[in-house]
């Protein structure tokens, strides 16, 4: 059937409670979901407690879920982000004495590759949290520009804004940190 959701014969029997269909749905969608997170809050445990809590979601929703309003690729992604939003809300709204652990800033191993990318990373934790989305969503998630504006509930043009803010926002970051 053309159009057809891939997923919704195993959200089906998610939502009919069938233990093997959660652990192949989580099979599926968890190296996704926590890459999705990790990028987004810079935070591998975070990201794990944000994957967990997805799930939880989805089993506790599956029965509900229906075709035709959205993928439920793209409504899972849409609960991760939203989650990932709650808890760098948090983060803006907690005050503390403590500094908050920071990833390793040690360069990984030995070769330009493994530096570069970690560049890229910290870059993309300093740019907008909309443009790190779009990014995240289309270069890393490897969505399409469609899936990846229903994901973030906004047009194509919009996406296509956003991406290419982001990459200029990047390169920017980049280019001064090379001169540094």
């Amino acid at each position: 059937m053309k159009g057809a959701d891939p997923d919704e014969e195993l959200v089906a029997r998610v939502g009919a409670g069938e233990p093997a269909a959660v652990q192949a749905l989580v099979a599926r969608k968890l190296p996704r979901i926590l890459a999705l997170a990790a990028r987004m809050l810079g935070d591998a445990a975070e990201a794990e407690d944000v994957a967990q809590e997805t799930f939880v979601r989805i089993w506790r929703h599956a029965s509900r879920w229906r075709r035709g309003n959205a993928r439920f690729d793209t409504w899972v992604h849409r609960i991760a982000l939203n989650l990932c939003y709650d808890r760098l809300r948090r983060r803006r709204e907690r005050v503390t004495d403590e500094l908050p652990e920071v990833a390793d800033p040690a360069p990984l191993p030995d070769t330009q590759a493994g530096e570069d990318a970690q560049r890229v990373e910290q870059a993309l934790q300093a740019i907008a949290p909309r443009q790190r989305e779009a990014i995240i969503l289309v270069y890393y998630q490897e969505m399409s520009n469609i899936e990846a504006a229903a994901t973030l509930e906004i047009s194509v043009d919009a996406l296509e804004s956003l991406l290419s803010r982001g990459r200029r926002a990047l390169q920017m970051i980049l280019a001064r940190e090379g001169a540094a």
